[in-house]
């Protein structure tokens, strides 16, 4: 092997391990050297390069017994193992034969560090407490009070039980957001979002939004720009979600009047909704779309606008964070007209 192919051996960020048909390794990169010590060297035998163990002490070779595999299988699945400092290595392995039916002539295998699983694996414990934390404060409230509805019943009046029941309906309602805000991240995550798209008319689809928000809130909601057809293409529940978490998140996050307004765009339809409020700073902008993020002290989730951005994304349509002209935020929503799939 000369040295510049010795050299993109060693530029590999895994590890890179090959043996011939007797055991004797051929190839260590630097990433291997690296992880498994001075005794991982070409022309040692393999059972004593690879120095990893399993959480029963059993050693990789012994465990493995790669020349000794059955003709029909021609690899390992990723494995986890230990170095001697303990540390975990993901390990592929791959039988190599000249015929189906021949013995094993090359052994090949790529060793990754582990700390990328024990990342994912804190994110998912991280998102386990938090989905943990928001369901528990509803659960609390709905057992509370049918707790004492039931003990209680008879020495209860009437606008007791009637505020008691209207808090459980409340909670519970809470409680159906959050599995519903779930349940789409799953689906956007996935792919397997269900969309039901055709051409409508999102003028009065965000006229009644609006609406709707506004029957709940003292806050001054302006529309501009739905006194005339506006076509969209897309699922119109889709639609009619997006455009709900935008104008609540106005209400809720910012301050002042709520100006919503439906413009030409790019795409075709343009959706601006901005508030008077502190803004989001440009630095925090990205972040506004991850999962479970949070800015400032009122309540939520923190999916909504996550689920925004991946509704508005599936459509083929864009979605970005401005500066509103009053000081506030600008969430600006690029929309197609018409169907951009083919």
């Amino acid at each position: 092997m000369d040295l510049d192919e010795r050299a993109l051996w060693d530029a590999l960020p895994d590890g890179v391990v090959v043996a011939d048909a007797g055991g004797v390794v051929l190839l260590v990169n630097a990433t291997a050297r690296k992880m498994l010590g001075d005794q991982a060297c070409p022309g040692a035998h393999l059972a004593e390069a690879l120095t990893l163990q399993d959480t029963d002490a059993a050693d990789w070779f012994g465990t493995v017994r790669p020349y000794d595999a059955l003709a029909i299988v021609s690899g390992v699945p990723e494995q986890s193992w230990l170095l001697p400092d303990g540390s975990e290595v993901l390990v592929t392995t791959r039988l190599e034969r000249s015929t189906t039916q021949g013995p094993v002539e090359r052994v090949s295998l790529v060793l990754r560090s582990g700390r990328g699983r024990a990342r994912l694996d804190r994110e998912r414990s991280d998102l386990v407490a938090t989905v943990a934390h928001e369901l528990r404060s509803p659960l609390t409230g709905v057992k509370g009070f049918v707790t004492t509805l039931l003990s209680k019943w008879e020495k209860l009046n009437d606008d007791q039980k009637k505020l008691m029941l209207t808090t459980v309906a409340t909670d519970a309602e809470r409680l159906s957001r959050l599995i519903t805000e779930l349940l789409d991240v799953a689906r956007i995550d996935t792919g397997r979002l269900p969309l039901y798209r055709r051409d409508l008319d999102a003028a009065p689809v965000v006229e009644r939004v609006v609406d709707s928000v506004r029957a709940g809130t003292s806050r001054t909601i302006e529309v501009v720009g739905a006194d005339r057809k506006v076509p969209v293409f897309g699922d119109p529940d889709k639609l009619v979600q997006v455009v709900t978490n935008l104008v609540d998140n106005a209400v809720r996050h910012g301050e002042g009047t709520v100006r919503v307004a439906l413009e030409d765009g790019p795409l075709g339809f343009r959706l601006v909704v901005d508030d008077e409020g502190d803004g989001i700073p440009e630095i925090l902008r990205a972040r506004v779309f991850t999962k479970f993020w949070k800015h400032g002290t009122r309540g939520g989730t923190g999916l909504g606008m996550y689920i925004v951005n991946g509704l508005v994304r599936v459509h083929g349509g864009e979605l970005s964070i401005t500066d509103a002209p009053g000081g506030g935020a600008r969430i600006v929503v690029d929309w197609p007209a018409e169907d951009r799939r083919n």
